[in-house]
Protein backbone atom coordinates (compact mmCIF):
# COMPACT_ATOMS: atom_id res chain seq x y z
CA UNK A 1 0.00 0.00 0.00
CA UNK A 2 2.74 2.43 1.03
CA UNK A 3 4.73 1.36 -2.02
CA UNK A 4 1.82 2.28 -4.32
CA UNK A 5 1.40 5.67 -2.62
CA UNK A 6 5.13 6.43 -3.06
CA UNK A 7 4.97 5.40 -6.71
CA UNK A 8 1.92 7.59 -7.23
CA UNK A 9 3.64 10.57 -5.59
CA UNK A 10 6.73 10.06 -7.76
CA UNK A 11 4.55 9.96 -10.86
CA UNK A 12 2.86 13.20 -9.80
CA UNK A 13 6.24 14.85 -9.08
CA UNK A 14 7.69 13.72 -12.44
CA UNK A 15 4.57 14.85 -14.27
CA UNK A 16 4.61 18.19 -12.45
CA UNK A 17 8.29 18.71 -13.23
CA UNK A 18 7.70 17.85 -16.87
CA UNK A 19 4.76 20.25 -17.04
CA UNK A 20 6.79 23.00 -15.33
CA UNK A 21 9.66 22.41 -17.76
CA UNK A 22 7.26 22.53 -20.69
CA UNK A 23 5.77 25.81 -19.43
CA UNK A 24 9.24 27.32 -18.92
CA UNK A 25 10.24 26.22 -22.44
CA UNK A 26 7.03 27.63 -23.85
CA UNK A 27 7.46 30.97 -22.07
CA UNK A 28 11.11 31.19 -23.14
CA UNK A 29 10.14 30.53 -26.75
CA UNK A 30 7.44 33.19 -26.52
CA UNK A 31 10.01 35.74 -25.29
CA UNK A 32 12.45 34.79 -28.06
CA UNK A 33 9.74 34.99 -30.71
CA UNK A 34 8.64 38.39 -29.44
CA UNK A 35 12.25 39.68 -29.47
CA UNK A 36 12.78 38.27 -32.98
CA UNK A 37 9.59 39.94 -34.22
CA UNK A 38 10.67 43.25 -32.68
CA UNK A 39 14.09 43.07 -34.36
CA UNK A 40 12.59 42.09 -37.73
CA UNK A 41 10.05 44.90 -37.58
CA UNK A 42 12.70 47.49 -36.59
CA UNK A 43 15.04 46.43 -39.42
CA UNK A 44 12.39 46.42 -42.14
CA UNK A 45 11.05 49.75 -40.82
CA UNK A 46 14.61 51.12 -40.99
CA UNK A 47 14.94 50.02 -44.61
CA UNK A 48 11.58 51.61 -45.40
CA UNK A 49 12.51 54.89 -43.65
CA UNK A 50 15.81 55.11 -45.55
CA UNK A 51 13.88 54.57 -48.80
CA UNK A 52 11.57 57.44 -47.85
CA UNK A 53 14.53 59.56 -46.74
CA UNK A 54 16.29 59.14 -50.07
CA UNK A 55 13.16 60.10 -52.03
CA UNK A 56 12.30 63.06 -49.78
CA UNK A 57 15.83 64.52 -49.88
CA UNK A 58 15.79 64.07 -53.65
CA UNK A 59 12.54 66.00 -53.94
CA UNK A 60 13.93 68.98 -52.00
CA UNK A 61 16.57 69.45 -54.70
CA UNK A 62 13.85 70.54 -57.13
CA UNK A 63 12.11 72.93 -54.71
CA UNK A 64 12.58 76.66 -54.58
CA UNK A 65 9.60 77.92 -52.58
CA UNK A 66 9.70 78.17 -48.78
CA UNK A 67 6.08 76.99 -48.72
CA UNK A 68 7.10 73.62 -50.13
CA UNK A 69 10.72 73.45 -48.94
CA UNK A 70 10.08 74.03 -45.21
CA UNK A 71 7.46 71.24 -44.89
CA UNK A 72 9.65 68.92 -46.98
CA UNK A 73 12.68 69.49 -44.75
CA UNK A 74 10.48 69.01 -41.70
CA UNK A 75 9.47 65.66 -43.19
CA UNK A 76 13.14 64.78 -43.69
CA UNK A 77 13.75 65.55 -40.01
CA UNK A 78 10.75 63.41 -38.95
CA UNK A 79 11.77 60.46 -41.15
CA UNK A 80 15.37 60.64 -39.91
CA UNK A 81 14.19 60.64 -36.29
CA UNK A 82 12.10 57.52 -36.96
CA UNK A 83 15.08 55.84 -38.65
CA UNK A 84 17.25 56.63 -35.61
CA UNK A 85 14.57 55.11 -33.38
CA UNK A 86 14.59 51.93 -35.49
CA UNK A 87 18.39 51.67 -35.26
CA UNK A 88 18.08 51.97 -31.48
CA UNK A 89 15.80 48.92 -31.37
CA UNK A 90 18.27 46.61 -33.13
CA UNK A 91 20.72 44.42 -31.15
CA UNK A 92 23.70 46.54 -32.16
CA UNK A 93 25.09 47.59 -28.78
CA UNK A 94 28.18 45.44 -29.36
CA UNK A 95 28.50 46.19 -33.08
CA UNK A 96 30.02 49.56 -34.06
CA UNK A 97 27.24 51.38 -35.93
CA UNK A 98 28.01 54.87 -34.68
CA UNK A 99 28.99 56.33 -38.07
CA UNK A 100 25.59 55.44 -39.52
CA UNK A 101 23.83 56.88 -36.48
CA UNK A 102 25.97 60.02 -36.76
CA UNK A 103 25.07 60.32 -40.45
CA UNK A 104 21.37 60.19 -39.58
CA UNK A 105 21.97 62.74 -36.81
CA UNK A 106 23.65 65.09 -39.29
CA UNK A 107 20.72 64.91 -41.69
CA UNK A 108 18.28 65.54 -38.82
CA UNK A 109 20.32 68.52 -37.60
CA UNK A 110 20.64 70.10 -41.04
CA UNK A 111 17.01 69.62 -42.03
CA UNK A 112 15.64 70.91 -38.72
CA UNK A 113 17.81 74.02 -38.60
CA UNK A 114 16.99 74.84 -42.21
CA UNK A 115 13.27 74.18 -41.84
CA UNK A 116 12.78 76.47 -38.84
CA UNK A 117 14.56 79.50 -40.28
CA UNK A 118 12.86 82.08 -42.49
CA UNK A 119 13.71 80.83 -45.98
CA UNK A 120 12.18 83.95 -47.54
CA UNK A 121 14.81 86.16 -45.90
CA UNK A 122 17.57 83.54 -45.91
CA UNK A 123 17.08 81.03 -48.75
CA UNK A 124 19.34 78.04 -49.24
CA UNK A 125 22.74 79.03 -50.58
CA UNK A 126 24.89 77.13 -53.09
CA UNK A 127 26.82 75.29 -50.38
CA UNK A 128 23.61 74.13 -48.73
CA UNK A 129 22.25 72.86 -52.04
CA UNK A 130 25.56 71.03 -52.53
CA UNK A 131 25.07 69.56 -49.05
CA UNK A 132 21.58 68.36 -50.02
CA UNK A 133 22.97 66.78 -53.19
CA UNK A 134 25.67 65.04 -51.14
CA UNK A 135 23.07 63.79 -48.65
CA UNK A 136 20.91 62.50 -51.49
CA UNK A 137 23.81 60.51 -52.96
CA UNK A 138 24.87 59.11 -49.60
CA UNK A 139 21.33 58.18 -48.60
CA UNK A 140 21.09 56.30 -51.91
CA UNK A 141 24.27 54.35 -51.07
CA UNK A 142 22.93 53.36 -47.65
CA UNK A 143 19.57 52.49 -49.18
CA UNK A 144 21.26 50.12 -51.64
CA UNK A 145 23.29 48.33 -48.95
CA UNK A 146 20.32 47.94 -46.61
CA UNK A 147 18.22 46.54 -49.45
CA UNK A 148 20.89 43.90 -50.09
CA UNK A 149 20.77 42.86 -46.43
CA UNK A 150 16.96 42.92 -46.48
CA UNK A 151 16.88 40.70 -49.58
CA UNK A 152 19.19 38.12 -47.98
CA UNK A 153 17.25 38.19 -44.70
CA UNK A 154 13.99 37.42 -46.51
CA UNK A 155 15.50 34.94 -48.98
CA UNK A 156 17.36 32.85 -46.39
CA UNK A 157 14.91 33.38 -43.51
CA UNK A 158 17.73 34.76 -41.33
CA UNK A 159 17.15 35.43 -37.63
CA UNK A 160 18.18 38.51 -35.70
CA UNK A 161 18.42 36.44 -32.50
CA UNK A 162 21.43 34.73 -34.10
CA UNK A 163 22.98 38.17 -34.52
CA UNK A 164 22.39 39.01 -30.86
CA UNK A 165 23.92 35.72 -29.69
CA UNK A 166 26.89 36.12 -32.03
CA UNK A 167 27.56 39.63 -30.74
CA UNK A 168 27.13 38.59 -27.11
CA UNK A 169 29.48 35.63 -27.50
CA UNK A 170 32.10 37.62 -29.40
CA UNK A 171 31.73 35.45 -32.50
CA UNK A 172 30.61 38.24 -34.80
CA UNK A 173 33.72 37.68 -36.92
CA UNK A 174 32.33 34.34 -38.06
CA UNK A 175 30.17 34.14 -41.16
CA UNK A 176 26.99 36.06 -40.41
CA UNK A 177 25.19 37.65 -43.33
CA UNK A 178 23.41 40.32 -41.33
CA UNK A 179 26.51 41.40 -39.39
CA UNK A 180 28.61 41.44 -42.55
CA UNK A 181 25.96 43.50 -44.33
CA UNK A 182 25.72 46.07 -41.55
CA UNK A 183 29.50 46.32 -41.34
CA UNK A 184 29.45 47.15 -45.07
CA UNK A 185 26.91 49.91 -44.41
CA UNK A 186 29.08 51.29 -41.60
CA UNK A 187 32.23 51.12 -43.74
CA UNK A 188 30.54 52.97 -46.60
CA UNK A 189 29.31 55.74 -44.29
CA UNK A 190 32.79 56.03 -42.73
CA UNK A 191 34.12 56.65 -46.24
CA UNK A 192 32.15 59.88 -46.48
CA UNK A 193 34.68 61.46 -44.12
CA UNK A 194 34.27 65.17 -43.64
CA UNK A 195 32.59 65.83 -46.99
CA UNK A 196 29.40 66.91 -45.23
CA UNK A 197 31.04 69.68 -43.24
CA UNK A 198 30.29 72.34 -45.81
CA UNK A 199 28.99 75.15 -43.68
CA UNK A 200 28.48 76.08 -40.04
CA UNK A 201 24.79 75.15 -40.06
CA UNK A 202 25.51 71.53 -40.87
CA UNK A 203 26.89 70.06 -37.67
CA UNK A 204 25.86 67.04 -35.71
CA UNK A 205 25.11 67.13 -32.01
CA UNK A 206 28.56 65.69 -31.30
CA UNK A 207 30.25 68.41 -33.37
CA UNK A 208 28.57 71.50 -31.95
CA UNK A 209 31.04 73.93 -30.47
CA UNK A 210 30.53 72.98 -26.85
CA UNK A 211 34.16 72.97 -25.80
CA UNK A 212 35.54 75.23 -23.10
CA UNK A 213 37.10 77.66 -25.56
CA UNK A 214 36.38 80.77 -23.47
CA UNK A 215 38.38 79.65 -20.44
CA UNK A 216 41.25 81.77 -19.15
CA UNK A 217 44.28 80.71 -17.12
CA UNK A 218 47.24 78.35 -17.13
CA UNK A 219 47.12 74.57 -17.40
CA UNK A 220 47.04 72.98 -13.95
CA UNK A 221 48.84 69.85 -12.77
CA UNK A 222 47.35 66.72 -11.20
CA UNK A 223 48.59 67.90 -7.82
CA UNK A 224 46.74 71.20 -8.22
CA UNK A 225 43.60 69.35 -9.33
CA UNK A 226 43.69 67.27 -6.14
CA UNK A 227 44.16 70.39 -3.98
CA UNK A 228 41.13 72.04 -5.62
CA UNK A 229 38.99 68.94 -5.12
CA UNK A 230 39.97 68.76 -1.43
CA UNK A 231 39.00 72.42 -1.07
CA UNK A 232 35.52 71.59 -2.35
CA UNK A 233 35.29 68.52 -0.13
CA UNK A 234 35.66 70.60 3.07
CA UNK A 235 36.71 67.42 4.85
CA UNK A 236 38.57 67.75 8.14
CA UNK A 237 39.67 64.15 8.01
CA UNK A 238 43.26 63.36 7.11
CA UNK A 239 42.30 59.79 6.32
CA UNK A 240 41.47 60.16 2.64
CA UNK A 241 42.10 58.02 -0.42
CA UNK A 242 42.57 60.11 -3.57
CA UNK A 243 42.53 58.97 -7.20
CA UNK A 244 42.99 61.24 -10.22
CA UNK A 245 42.75 60.46 -13.93
CA UNK A 246 43.73 62.63 -16.87
CA UNK A 247 41.17 62.71 -19.69
CA UNK A 248 41.37 64.17 -23.16
CA UNK A 249 45.15 63.91 -23.26
CA UNK A 250 46.60 66.08 -26.00
CA UNK A 251 43.36 68.05 -26.32
CA UNK A 252 43.04 71.78 -25.72
CA UNK A 253 39.97 71.05 -23.64
CA UNK A 254 41.10 68.14 -21.49
CA UNK A 255 40.09 67.66 -17.88
CA UNK A 256 40.99 65.81 -14.69
CA UNK A 257 38.63 63.41 -12.91
CA UNK A 258 39.28 63.30 -9.17
CA UNK A 259 37.68 60.98 -6.64
CA UNK A 260 38.20 61.35 -2.88
CA UNK A 261 37.12 58.72 -0.37
CA UNK A 262 36.88 59.95 3.22
CA UNK A 263 37.52 56.71 5.10
CA UNK A 264 36.37 58.11 8.45
CA UNK A 265 32.86 59.02 7.22
CA UNK A 266 32.82 56.51 4.32
CA UNK A 267 31.68 59.24 1.92
CA UNK A 268 32.98 59.73 -1.60
CA UNK A 269 33.40 62.93 -3.60
CA UNK A 270 33.82 62.87 -7.38
CA UNK A 271 34.82 65.88 -9.40
CA UNK A 272 35.86 66.91 -12.93
CA UNK A 273 38.07 69.98 -13.46
CA UNK A 274 39.30 71.61 -16.66
CA UNK A 275 43.02 71.39 -17.27
CA UNK A 276 43.04 74.98 -18.44
CA UNK A 277 42.45 77.22 -15.46
CA UNK A 278 41.41 74.39 -13.13
CA UNK A 279 37.70 75.27 -13.25
CA UNK A 280 35.25 72.83 -11.66
CA UNK A 281 32.95 71.30 -14.30
CA UNK A 282 30.89 69.34 -11.79
CA UNK A 283 31.15 67.56 -8.52
CA UNK A 284 28.97 65.34 -6.38
CA UNK A 285 29.24 64.26 -2.76
CA UNK A 286 27.70 60.81 -2.42
CA UNK A 287 26.17 60.80 1.03
CA UNK A 288 22.74 60.03 2.40
CA UNK A 289 20.48 62.93 3.39
CA UNK A 290 17.82 61.50 5.68
CA UNK A 291 16.07 64.52 7.15
CA UNK A 292 15.15 68.17 6.57
CA UNK A 293 16.28 70.84 9.04
CA UNK A 294 16.41 73.92 6.79
CA UNK A 295 14.02 75.38 4.18
CA UNK A 296 14.58 76.48 0.56
CA UNK A 297 15.37 80.07 1.54
CA UNK A 298 18.14 78.92 3.85
CA UNK A 299 19.38 76.54 1.15
CA UNK A 300 19.50 79.49 -1.28
CA UNK A 301 21.65 81.45 1.20
CA UNK A 302 24.05 78.50 1.51
CA UNK A 303 24.26 78.10 -2.27
CA UNK A 304 24.87 81.83 -2.80
CA UNK A 305 27.70 81.80 -0.23
CA UNK A 306 29.21 78.75 -1.92
CA UNK A 307 29.17 80.40 -5.38
CA UNK A 308 30.77 83.61 -4.10
CA UNK A 309 33.42 81.60 -2.24
CA UNK A 310 34.36 79.92 -5.51
CA UNK A 311 34.38 83.09 -7.63
CA UNK A 312 31.06 82.63 -9.45
CA UNK A 313 29.72 86.18 -9.39
CA UNK A 314 26.82 88.12 -10.95
CA UNK A 315 24.50 85.12 -10.65
CA UNK A 316 20.84 85.20 -9.69
CA UNK A 317 18.45 82.41 -8.80
CA UNK A 318 15.72 81.73 -11.34
CA UNK A 319 14.50 78.25 -10.40
CA UNK A 320 14.40 76.14 -7.25
CA UNK A 321 12.86 72.83 -6.27
CA UNK A 322 12.93 70.37 -3.39
CA UNK A 323 13.26 66.62 -3.88
CA UNK A 324 12.94 64.67 -0.65
CA UNK A 325 15.63 66.16 1.60
CA UNK A 326 17.61 67.88 -1.16
CA UNK A 327 17.22 71.35 -2.73
CA UNK A 328 18.10 71.87 -6.39
CA UNK A 329 18.84 75.51 -7.25
CA UNK A 330 19.46 76.87 -10.75
CA UNK A 331 21.35 80.15 -11.17
CA UNK A 332 22.01 82.25 -14.29
CA UNK A 333 24.29 85.20 -15.00
CA UNK A 334 22.65 88.63 -14.77
CA UNK A 335 24.10 91.58 -16.72
CA UNK A 336 22.44 95.00 -16.39
CA UNK A 337 19.12 93.39 -15.58
CA UNK A 338 19.32 90.85 -18.43
CA UNK A 339 19.27 87.16 -17.51
CA UNK A 340 21.86 85.22 -19.52
CA UNK A 341 20.28 81.78 -19.65
CA UNK A 342 23.16 79.99 -21.46
CA UNK A 343 25.38 80.80 -18.43
CA UNK A 344 23.67 78.51 -15.93
CA UNK A 345 24.99 76.90 -12.76
CA UNK A 346 23.17 74.21 -10.77
CA UNK A 347 23.70 73.63 -7.04
CA UNK A 348 22.38 70.79 -4.85
CA UNK A 349 22.05 71.55 -1.14
CA UNK A 350 21.52 68.96 1.60
CA UNK A 351 18.61 70.13 3.74
CA UNK A 352 19.89 68.42 6.88
CA UNK A 353 22.92 70.68 7.43
CA UNK A 354 23.02 73.02 4.41
CA UNK A 355 26.16 71.51 2.89
CA UNK A 356 26.69 71.56 -0.88
CA UNK A 357 26.46 67.98 -2.17
CA UNK A 358 26.27 68.66 -5.89
CA UNK A 359 27.36 71.31 -8.34
CA UNK A 360 27.40 71.65 -12.14
CA UNK A 361 29.01 74.54 -14.03
CA UNK A 362 29.29 72.70 -17.36
CA UNK A 363 26.95 75.01 -19.31
CA UNK A 364 28.38 78.13 -17.66
CA UNK A 365 31.97 77.26 -18.56
CA UNK A 366 31.07 76.44 -22.15
CA UNK A 367 29.14 79.62 -22.87
CA UNK A 368 30.29 82.33 -20.44
CA UNK A 369 32.06 85.19 -22.21
CA UNK A 370 32.06 88.96 -22.57
CA UNK A 371 29.01 89.96 -24.59
CA UNK A 372 27.80 93.22 -26.09
CA UNK A 373 24.03 93.20 -25.73
CA UNK A 374 22.32 95.18 -28.47
CA UNK A 375 19.46 97.56 -27.78
CA UNK A 376 15.99 96.11 -28.50
CA UNK A 377 14.29 97.11 -31.74
CA UNK A 378 10.83 96.83 -30.22
CA UNK A 379 9.46 98.06 -26.92
CA UNK A 380 8.33 95.91 -24.03
CA UNK A 381 4.72 96.93 -24.73
CA UNK A 382 5.05 95.84 -28.38
CA UNK A 383 6.45 92.52 -27.23
CA UNK A 384 3.63 92.07 -24.73
CA UNK A 385 1.10 92.62 -27.51
CA UNK A 386 2.49 89.51 -29.25
CA UNK A 387 1.43 87.27 -26.34
CA UNK A 388 -1.73 85.19 -26.36
CA UNK A 389 -4.51 87.28 -24.81
CA UNK A 390 -5.48 84.37 -22.54
CA UNK A 391 -2.18 84.67 -20.66
CA UNK A 392 -2.22 86.80 -17.51
CA UNK A 393 1.21 88.43 -17.24
CA UNK A 394 2.72 88.26 -13.73
CA UNK A 395 6.38 89.24 -14.33
CA UNK A 396 8.42 90.70 -17.18
CA UNK A 397 12.04 91.42 -17.97
CA UNK A 398 14.82 90.84 -20.50
CA UNK A 399 16.74 87.64 -21.18
CA UNK A 400 19.33 86.21 -23.54
CA UNK A 401 18.45 82.69 -24.66
CA UNK A 402 19.67 80.15 -27.19
CA UNK A 403 17.01 79.55 -29.85
CA UNK A 404 16.17 76.33 -31.69
CA UNK A 405 18.96 76.77 -34.23
CA UNK A 406 21.64 77.43 -31.62
CA UNK A 407 21.81 81.23 -31.90
CA UNK A 408 21.87 83.56 -28.91
CA UNK A 409 18.98 86.04 -29.13
CA UNK A 410 17.93 88.90 -26.87
CA UNK A 411 14.31 88.55 -25.77
CA UNK A 412 11.67 90.04 -23.57
CA UNK A 413 10.77 87.44 -20.96
CA UNK A 414 7.26 87.17 -19.58
CA UNK A 415 6.01 84.94 -16.79
CA UNK A 416 2.28 84.40 -17.07
CA UNK A 417 -0.57 82.10 -16.15
CA UNK A 418 -3.58 80.45 -17.76
CA UNK A 419 -5.84 79.17 -14.99
CA UNK A 420 -3.60 76.95 -12.80
CA UNK A 421 -0.72 76.63 -15.29
CA UNK A 422 2.32 78.92 -15.41
CA UNK A 423 4.29 79.74 -18.57
CA UNK A 424 7.59 81.41 -19.39
CA UNK A 425 7.36 83.18 -22.77
CA UNK A 426 10.24 84.69 -24.75
CA UNK A 427 9.58 87.32 -27.44
CA UNK A 428 12.49 88.25 -29.72
CA UNK A 429 13.46 91.85 -28.88
CA UNK A 430 14.63 92.42 -32.45
CA UNK A 431 11.88 90.86 -34.59
CA UNK A 432 8.93 90.46 -32.20
CA UNK A 433 8.84 86.76 -33.01
CA UNK A 434 7.72 84.30 -30.34
CA UNK A 435 11.00 82.45 -29.79
CA UNK A 436 10.05 79.99 -27.07
CA UNK A 437 7.20 79.08 -24.73
CA UNK A 438 7.87 76.88 -21.69
CA UNK A 439 5.21 75.43 -19.43
CA UNK A 440 6.56 75.36 -15.90
CA UNK A 441 6.01 72.27 -13.79
CA UNK A 442 3.13 72.31 -11.36
CA UNK A 443 3.52 71.00 -7.82
CA UNK A 444 3.32 67.22 -7.75
CA UNK A 445 0.42 65.82 -5.73
CA UNK A 446 1.13 63.47 -2.84
CA UNK A 447 -0.56 60.38 -4.21
CA UNK A 448 -0.85 58.56 -0.91
CA UNK A 449 -3.21 61.34 0.23
CA UNK A 450 -5.41 60.80 -2.82
CA UNK A 451 -6.10 57.13 -2.17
Amino acid sequence: MIRNIVIALLVVVVAGTAFWGYQEHKEKNAVLINAENTYQRAFHDLSYQVDLLHDKVGSTLAMNSRYSLSPALTDVWRITSEAQSDVGQLPLTLLPFNKTEEFLSKIADFSYKTAVRDLEKEPLNDKEYATLQSLYTQAGDIQGELRKVQYLVLKNNLRWMDVEMALASGKENSDNTIIDGLKTVEKKVSGYGETNEMNPTFTSAQQRDENFKNLQGETITKKEAIATAKNYAHSKSGNMQVNVEENGKGSDFGFYSVSILDKDSDTELNMDLTKKGGYPIWYINNRDVNKTNIDLNQAYTKAEEFLKEHDFSSLELFESAQYDNIALLNFVTSENGVKIYPDSVKVKVALDDGSIIGFSADEYLKSHKTRELANPNISEKEAKDKINSNVKIMEEGKALITNDIGEEVLCYEFLGTIKDDTYRIFINADTGQEEKVEKLKNSEPIYENLI
